[in-house]
C-alpha cells in the first residue's frame, strides 16, 4: 500500500480509538426519578418555525419547569400565532418579540442574548425549536447536571432521519464529536477540549452570565463551542450527554435545507481555512468511497474501507441506528459534495438574512 494508502489507514485508526473510548464512557442520558428541579426557565428562540412548533410544543409544555419563553425573531410565517394559542392553555408559556436585530450579530446569539435578559429561573435551558423533548427529558437533565455538579451541560440529541439523505448525512455530526474528542480530554481544564450543541445548553445563571453569555459570542457561527470554550476558560465546569430516547431532533426535511443548513458552518470546523475544507473533502471522499474501487488494484484498500464501515457500526451502537446503515457509509461523500461547495462560499443566507463568512 502506498503513502497515501498508510495515511489513510493511520487516520480511521485514530477515529477508530476515539469511539472505542467514547462507545464505553460517553454518558447517555437516563430517565430520573429525583424531584424536578426548581427555578428552570426553558428558553427557544423561533424564526419561521411554525412548522415545528405545531410538533414540538407539546414536548416543551410536558417539561417540570418554572417558565417557557419563546422568542419570535421577525418570523413572516405563523410562530407567533401557534405560540400564542398555545400560550392560553399553559400560562408557564409566554411569547417575546425580539428586537431587531444589532450590526455585528448572529440571529441566534442575539435572540438567545434577550431570553437570558427576560428569562426568572436560576438555571437557563437553551433549546432549539425543531427538538422534541419527552416527558422527563428536563428532570434527567437536571439530574445528570447536578450530579456531575456541571455550570454548562449540553445534549446532542438523538437524530431522526426517515429519509436516505437525513439517514446519510446527519448522523456525520454525532462521528465529529466521537471520533475526535474522546471525552476523559473534556474533564481537562484546557479550554480548547470543548465541545457543545446549541440544540440543548443549559447554563447555571451565574455561569452563564460569568462567561459573558452570548453576547460575547455574538458574531460566531459556532456559538455553542465558542461558548463552552469561554465556559472553561471563566473557570466552569463542562458536561455532555446523549440525548437517547429523552431528547431527539429533526433538523431538515429536504435535501436541500441539509446542504444549506449544514454548508452554513462546515468551514468554521476547518479554522475557516478553504484549503482545510478542500483537504477535508478529499480525505473524506477516498477514505470512505474512492477506497472501494481502488481495491480492485491494491487488496489493501479494503482496509480502509473496511475501518469506514466499523468506524459508522460503532457509532450507531453508541447513538441507537440501525446496524444496516454501515452500508450507506461510501454514500456520504458523495452527498456531502454540494454542502462543501456550500461551504466555500463567500456569502450565505440563513433564515432569510445574509451572512458574511
Amino acid at each position: 500500500m502506498s503513502l497515501l494508502g498508510y495515511g489513510m489507514v493511520a487516520w480511521l485508526g485514530f477515529k477508530l480509538a476515539n469511539l472505542l473510548i467514547n462507545l464505553l464512557g460517553f454518558p447517555v442520558l437516563r430517565e430520573s426519578r429525583e424531584a424536578p428541579a426548581r427555578g428552570v426557565s426553558l428558553l427557544i428562540p423561533a424564526r419561521n418555525e411554525a412548522h415545528n412548533l405545531e410538533q414540538t410544543l407539546k414536548g416543551f409544555l410536558a417539561q417540570e419547569v418554572d417558565e417557557i419563553l419563546v422568542l419570535d425573531d421577525g418570523s413572516s410565517d405563523a410562530t407567533p400565532q401557534v405560540v400564542a394559542r398555545a400560550a392560553l392553555q399553559d400560562p408557564r408559556l409566554r411569547l417575546i418579540s425580539g428586537a431587531p436585530k444589532p450590526e455585528g450579530w448572529m440571529g441566534k446569539t442575539w435572540a438567545c442574548q434577550q431570553l437570558a435578559e427576560a428569562a426568572r429561573g436560576d438555571l437557563l435551558i437553551f433549546t432549539d425549536a425543531d427538538v422534541r423533548w419527552k416527558a422527563g427529558g428536563v428532570r434527567a437533565l437536571v439530574g445528570a447536571m447536578t450530579r456531575e455538579r456541571a455550570d454548562l451541560f449540553s445534549i446532542y440529541p438523538r437524530q431522526i432521519t426517515p429519509t436516505l439523505p437525513e439517514r446519510v448525512l446527519l448522523p456525520l455530526i454525532d462521528d465529529v464529536l466521537m471520533g475526535y474528542l474522546p471525552y476523559p480530554l473534556l474533564k481537562t481544564p484546557f479550554p480548547s477540549a470543548a465541545a457543545a450543541n446549541g440544540q440543548v445548553m443549559a447554563f447555571r445563571r451565574e455561569a452563564y452570565w460569568a462567561c459573558g453569555g452570548h453576547a460575547g459570542v455574538r458574531g460566531e457561527v459556532l456559538e455553542d463551542v465558542r461558548l463552552a470554550q469561554r465556559l472553561k476558560a471563566s473557570g466552569g465546569r463542562l458536561r455532555l450527554a446523549l440525548g437517547d430516547d429523552l431528547i431527539g431532533v429533526r433538523m431538515y426535511r429536504t435535501y436541500a435545507e441539509i446542504i444549506e443548513g449544514l454548508g452554513k458552518n462546515l468551514i468554521e470546523f476547518h479554522g475557516k481555512s478553504r484549503v482545510g475544507l478542500a483537504l477535508s473533502y478529499a480525505l473524506h471522499l477516498l477514505g470512505y468511497t474512492l477506497c472501494w474501487p481502488l481495491a480492485l488494484l491494491n487488496p489493501l484498500w479494503l482496509a480502509v474501507g473496511g475501518m469506514g464501515l466499523l468506524e459508522r457500526f460503532l457509532l450507531g451502537l453508541k447513538t441507537g441506528r440501525p446496524g444496516w446503515e454501515v452500508v450507506l457509509m461510501p454514500l456520504a461523500p458523495i452527498l456531502s459534495t454540494p454542502i462543501y461547495l456550500h461551504a466555500w462560499q463567500r456569502n450565505y443566507v440563513w433564515k432569510g438574512r445574509v451572512y458574511s463568512r
